[in-house]
């Protein structure tokens, strides 16, 4: 999806006004699609009917609360909404839907004097969800006067309560679980250095006309992931279609004392829609992988078959064994595979084989494995994640999925994309394994590498995004999110 500029959102934003869509109903759309996003976001996290707190500004962002605000009230949620600043300062489209939020009997307070927020700040509230409608793109410079102060209550209450940014999180300075953006995301939320800000993004559709998105002017280097681009990948299946039809992947890994890596590196395979799915694993594991994952075939030697992908890496040790093995892999494999893990690391003094490979190449590096793969330190890793994931793709010639918040894919002639679903409780063991598993499972189905890194770092985060708002973020293992990839899938595909 196009990433663009504040000031070109601004600008369809005035050419759709100017086509026939009064501003006034662009901004209803925008609120019934935030007041669809909490609805979902409630649900997800079993708060549905929870108290909401609205905190808006004098602008079109409070606007957008506005409307949101009446649209659950009259759902009989338990809303309130507090305005940063006086009614006399509301003005247009904001005016006109905050005079029709009153009217609806939704129960609202005005917090003009810094004294008042300072004493909400300490009482805190009871609202379990807390959306920040205060101040959106065109805000410049630092906050001042009541703003600054009710960002502070917004911040002071993210520990115990789910926050939601309207836009894009107020100055910056919000921590927010979920980002609400309309029309198109922003450049600003796309950057490494906001991450821990914005949370997960939903993109609001509030009527821009497509050719008017086609035409407009965005980083050409840069998109977000987004399911409606790769949803396509997903069309119907036949009704008499066989599992040769969606592909056989080989998960190659698996070590003593590390047998569950490639466990579940197969299963998160299997669970993405591949046909069928083998492992080929030592045999002093083979008693322990067989018995875990009855619907692969687990093998000891070198299975025969013909794969439409292979997966290595997972638990594999770094040994020369298995630099010989990664190393004939991609001398003889025609087609796609995808290395991660010990499969990255043991490469790092014969990267050029990797550029040299017959066949397309995925790598899916933590910062520490690429940052050994180039001989770099992590910070520096980190500090230039962008420009060195692009580097890596063009000079391996192949796709690199960079692991992290804000995981990349890069690949030669594609921009860099960027994916903002995830969340931190997916920073536990095995976690890299089922995303390996996942792109080698839709490479497998004939799905372009690319698309397929896509594809399956957006399901690897919305499952575990899932799987935190049901069991908590601090309690949240690698099979959680196998177990609520079928629920992901959902979102791009009703079968």
């Amino acid at each position: 999806m196009k990433v663009v500029a504040s000031s070109e959102m601004r600008e369809l934003d005035r050419r759709t006004i100017e086509d026939g869509i009064p501003g006034e109903e662009l901004m209803l759309t925008a609120g019934e699609g935030l007041a669809d996003a909490i609805r979902l976001l409630a649900s997800n996290h079993q708060l549905s009917d929870s108290p909401v707190l609205f905190v808006a500004g004098c602008g079109n962002n409070g606007g957008d609360a506005f409307v949101a605000a009446r649209c659950l009230h009259e759902d009989d949620w338990p809303v309130e909404c507090w305005l940063a600043g006086s009614e006399s300062k509301l003005k247009g489209d904001a005016l006109t839907h905050f005079k029709r939020m009153k009217k609806a009997n939704v129960p609202f307070h005005a917090l003009e004097d810094p004294g008042q927020w300072k004493h909400a700040t300490a009482c805190g509230t009871d609202a379990e969800i807390i959306v920040d409608g205060l101040l959106g793109t065109g805000a410049s410079g630092e906050p001042r006067g009541v703003i600054a102060d009710a960002i502070h209550f917004i911040d002071s209450n993210a520990d115990r309560a789910l926050v939601v940014a309207i836009d894009i999180p107020s100055a910056m300075a919000v921590r927010a679980d979920l980002t609400v953006t309309m029309g198109l995301p922003k450049t600003d939320l796309v950057q490494s250095e906001n991450i821990d800000f914005i949370g997960n993004i939903e993109v609001v559709d509030i009527g821009i006309p497509r050719e008017f998105i086609e035409e407009a002017e965005s980083d050409p280097d840069m998109e977000l992931i987004h399911p409606s681009d790769f949803a396509p990948l997903f069309p119907r299946r036949p009704r008499d279609t066989h599992k040769g039809a969606y592909g056989h992947v080989l998960c190659i890994g698996g070590t003593k004392g590390f047998s569950g890596a490639i466990t579940m590196a197969a299963h998160a395979a299997a669970r993405s829609g591949a046909g069928l799915v083998s492992a080929l694993v030592p045999e002093n594991i083979h008693a322990l992988v067989a018995p875990a994952v009855p619907e692969i075939m687990v093998h000891s030697s070198m299975p025969e078959g013909k794969w439409t992908a292979i997966l290595a890496g997972p638990g594999m040790g770094r040994t020369a064994t298995a630099r010989e093995q990664i190393l004939q892999l991609l001398e003889t494999s025609r087609v796609p595979l995808v290395l991660d893990a010990d499969a990255i690391t043991v490469l790092a003094d014969h990267i050029e084989a990797i550029s040299s490979a017959q066949c397309p190449v995925v790598l899916t590096p933590h910062p520490g494995e690429f940052a050994t793969l180039f001989g770099l330190k992590v910070g520096d890793v980190q500090e230039d994640r962008f420009g060195l994931a692009k580097m890596a793709a063009v000079k391996l010639g192949a796709t690199v999925v960079l692991k992290g918040a804000g995981t990349l894919v890069a690949a030669p002639e594609h921009p860099l994309a960027i994916n903002l679903t995830g969340n931190p409780g997916m920073a536990s063991g095995g976690s890299g394994d089922v995303l390996a598993g996942i792109i080698a499972g839709l490479a497998g189905q004939g799905i372009p590498p690319f698309e397929a890194a896509c594809a399956a770092v957006w399901l690897h985060g919305r499952a575990g995004d899932l799987a935190a708002a049901e069991k908590s973020q601090a309690s949240l293992i690698a099979p959680d999110l196998i177990e609520k990839l079928p629920e992901a899938f959902r979102a791009v595909s009703c079968r």
